[in-house]
């Protein structure tokens, strides 16, 4: 359905277009002043001075022709003729009325829907998961979700590192420790056992071993590029342990990234190129695009009016060996076959700008993907200590995710138990709670600042059941469902949402009104703070609201029906806005 700027804006539109001028300037937008007003349209200060009249008279002008009746209880002009309106009540009321009744709860979906490839995650098989990795998963999660709530169609994949050097390292260590293992073997015809034989946790502490000792001894980093060679090349016992350390690694990752409430629709990695690389190379090279660089194959990107260095992006290093960049760009050929996208989106740390700006020109210039397919990088910040710096443990290392969820959970339990909440409650169910408030708290304080932009870790604050938290949130909407409940145990029906009784409700309102724009955008903008700013503001709203109207024991029956109705709605917006968040909310607090 149409929003209800996008209605107001419809209505100016027409205004100045009966004058002969761009409808562009009739733009309603939400006031910066609201003690002034509700909407303004600024477009009369520009249509004036393109036209070179005075913006104020503009604006008059404007303002005669926009029909009043039933929409807008004052309209005025401002300063250099900007206009400013006040709503009548009942048209606010009916269009939030219109919303509750809309399957899609008002929200103005796409009538271009795209297909929508998003990357994120990029985990390495091998290694656990860190800290690091936690903003990738929880932007791509929640930028995919807002893009399928306006009627997308989104594919998550989680882009897995399986096929690198941290395999040969791992391979090379577990034949020092196994020499026995029929994986180790070349004369063993098979089959190979179907069990694997280590776990996640002997997979786990593996690597950190085997890393250290071929940074340490260069015949052993050696002996794991050959290893990583040999895999890359197809030797059966290195590959039938690759697929054991895939299979397991995978299924812990998927306990991890449940704990998140982060789903990939694929879980593909680079192993699943690998077979398009020689053809590709070979195509790249019959087109004229490639040159040889010190012994490496590479391919200039650089563009004229580049004025800051762009190194030509790597195809085969000068052992001739692929590289990540030719993974990255095989893998969006691979794409572009299966799924024939409109736009690849690429949820990864702003550290890696130059690597992507590399790919991205490197795949539209040899045709990989022509000028149709958006290749979108999605740059993030990094998460950082009260010292500004990278987030580390208390030690100085780097925080496995695991144990970051399992922090702010128990930090969540205590902080449930110093507020009393649910003192009566199973240990189950604390246990249920801390892991959704502490998920909650981690989410919305990262979520809430743009994902360019660096922040700081301060579980203290994040955990608060006040201020602009997580926390907070999940209070309030709890809130809101212990009220509906009450409500149908005490056989309270809910009515329709009727003309507002007074300024807080018509605030709320007003606020439930504004939820699709707020929500289109986040998805113009690539950026999850649009909601959470959206999603507070909208909690406060209600919280005004509870706070001074006692809907339970409304005598007037037909006010207190309105008010359910009006409940109810924001209850199954504020639900949908953490829902786009990765945000789930107990039943009780």
């Amino acid at each position: 359905m149409v929003s209800l700027r996008k209605k107001l804006t419809n209505i100016v539109k027409t205004a100045f277009e009966e004058f002969g001028y761009e409808s562009q300037f009739g733009e309603v937008t939400f006031s910066d002043r609201p003690d002034l007003s509700q909407f303004q349209c600024n477009g009369a200060f520009a249509c004036g001075k393109s036209i070179r009249t005075n913006p104020v008279q503009v604006a008059k002008m404007i303002v005669e022709k926009i029909p009043s009746k039933g929409v807008f209880k004052e309209i005025s002009i401002a300063g250099a003729g900007f206009i400013n309106f006040i709503l009548e009540d009942s048209f606010i009321a009916k269009h939030v009325l219109e919303m509750s009744q809309d399957e899609n709860l008002g929200i103005t979906k796409t009538n271009k829907p795209q297909k929508i490839l998003l990357d994120y995650g990029g985990p390495n098989v091998g290694k656990p998961l860190h800290i690091g990795h936690l903003r990738t998963a929880i932007i791509g999660e929640s930028l995919k979700r807002m893009a399928k709530a306006l009627g997308h169609e989104v594919i998550g994949d989680i882009h897995l590192g399986d096929w690198g050097l941290q395999m040969g390292m791992i391979i090379v260590e577990l034949e020092r420790q196994h020499q026995e293992w029929v994986y180790f073997d070349e004369s063993f015809a098979g089959p190979y056992p179907e069990e694997s034989p280590i776990n996640y946790e002997d997979f786990e502490s593996t690597y950190p071993i085997a890393s250290k000792r071929a940074k340490e001894d260069p015949e052993i980093m050696e002996k794991s590029r050959r290893a990583t060679k040999d895999l890359q090349m197809g030797r059966p016992g290195y590959l039938a342990l690759w697929r054991h350390f895939v299979k397991v690694s995978s299924e812990a990752l998927k306990k991890s990234y449940d704990n998140l409430f982060v789903h990939f629709d694929l879980w593909l990695g680079e192993s699943d190129v690998q077979d398009l690389i020689p053809s590709m190379v070979e195509s790249l090279k019959k087109g004229g695009y490639t040159y040889e660089s010190d012994g490496a194959l590479v391919i200039g990107v650089k563009k004229p009016e580049d004025d800051y260095e762009v190194p030509p992006f790597m195809v085969y290093k000068s052992d001739g060996s692929s590289l990540y960049s030719t993974t990255d760009l095989a893998t969006i050929l691979q794409r572009k076959k299966d799924f024939e996208p409109d736009s690849i989106w690429y949820v990864v740390d702003l550290r890696q700008s130059m690597h992507f700006l590399q790919v991205f020109r490197c795949a539209y210039k040899t045709g990989i993907v022509d000028g149709k397919t958006e290749l979108l990088y999605l740059g993030f910040g990094t998460m950082n200590g009260k010292d500004g710096k990278p987030y580390k443990t208390r030690d100085g290392g780097v925080m496995q995710l695991d144990d970051l969820i399992q922090m702010v959970e128990k930090t969540a339990l205590e902080r449930i138990e110093q507020e009393k909440i649910g003192v009566d409650y199973s240990e189950e169910e604390k246990k249920r709670i801390s892991h959704y408030v502490g998920i909650a708290a981690l989410k919305y304080g990262d979520l809430m600042n743009h994902r360019t932009k660096d922040y700081v870790f301060d579980m203290d604050r994040f955990l608060s059941f006040e201020g602009r938290t997580g926390a907070y949130l999940l209070y309030s909407i709890v809130r809101m469902k212990s009220i509906l409940r009450k409500a149908k145990e005490q056989g309270l029906e809910k009515g329709t949402i009727c003309e507002a009784t007074d300024s807080i409700e018509r605030d709320l309102q007003l606020k439930l009104s504004e939820f699709s724009d707020a929500l289109n955008r986040g998805f113009e903008e690539k950026a999850p703070n649009n909601i959470c700013d959206y999603v507070y503001n909208l909690a406060a709203d209600f919280n005004r609201f509870y706070h001074e109207h006692r809907i339970l024991t409304q005598e007037n029956q037909d006010i207190q029906k309105s008010w359910l109705a009006l409940l109810s709605y924001t209850h199954d917006v504020m639900e949908k806005c953490l829902d786009i968040l990765g945000i789930r909310a107990p039943e009780r607090l």
